[in-house]
């Protein structure tokens, strides 16, 4: 059985990138040069400008596509479908993962920025194309990004998720405030993958872990069978 504290819970919703896999193998070193291509490209700029301002709207928009679309009118289909078009030879299933996921009880989403054929193809490759119940994207929170308190509305609607029955796992510290603020049980993954500055509050995280495999394996090892 699960730990007493976390029984009541029967949503668990899990951030893609970083999260999921090691946040050693960075990936989004590989979508951040499509990034920058992609903006070199579309504004006529050099890499170094482009990068400035791929970084600036990451900030200030929650993702640099959000800022692109609100300040460039881009396709959102044109930029992730070019950004993400990127190699997953560093990534690989980890077996404790996919069968401590399998043990827990209840529904099983994915929370994610990036955006649906990106995420499936991540998933295959990780040995969890069938672990999950659904997957909320980019494109089901309206172009609007965690940590937008808007995005977690969404997919508590779409889904019909009781916060207060919910559990929420991410590498990003901030993009767990909205979910804390719901009601939601919150796990940060402290694995060094922050992309912007953040403060880490122990008012908005109620476990903090180094490792999603290792958390959930102590976590559901009551549950073997």
């Amino acid at each position: 059985m699960l730990p007493p504290a976390l029984r009541h819970i029967d949503c668990w919703i899990f951030d893609l990138d970083n999260s999921l896999y090691p946040a050693s193998a960075d990936l989004f070193a590989l979508i951040d040069r499509r990034m920058t291509l992609f903006i070199q490209e579309r504004l006529g700029c050099g890499p170094e400008e482009a990068f400035r301002v791929q970084k600036g709207y990451f900030r200030d928009h929650g993702t640099t596509l959000a800022g692109l679309m609100r300040e460039h009118g881009v396709d959102p289909y044109e930029f992730l479908g070019f950004v993400h078009d990127i190699e997953l030879a560093r990534i690989a299933a980890d077996p404790r993962l996919v069968a401590a996921l399998d043990r827990l009880p209840g529904r099983k989403l994915v929370f994610t920025n990036g955006d649906e054929a990106y995420a499936k193809r991540v998933l295959e490759k990780l040995g969890l194309a069938n672990a999950f119940d659904g997957l909320h994207d980019i494109h089901a929170m309206a172009y609007v990004p965690k940590p937008d308190p808007g995005a977690y509305a969404r997919m508590c609607e779409r889904w019909s998720i009781d916060p207060a029955r919910a559990l929420f796992v991410e590498d990003m510290a901030r993009n767990l405030a909205p979910a804390k603020a719901l009601g939601m049980t919150t796990v940060w993954i402290d694995n060094g993958s922050e992309q912007a500055e953040a403060e880490a509050d122990p008012a908005f995280i109620d476990y903090r872990i180094a490792d999603i495999g290792d958390w959930l394996t102590e976590i559901t090892a009551g549950d073997e069978t």
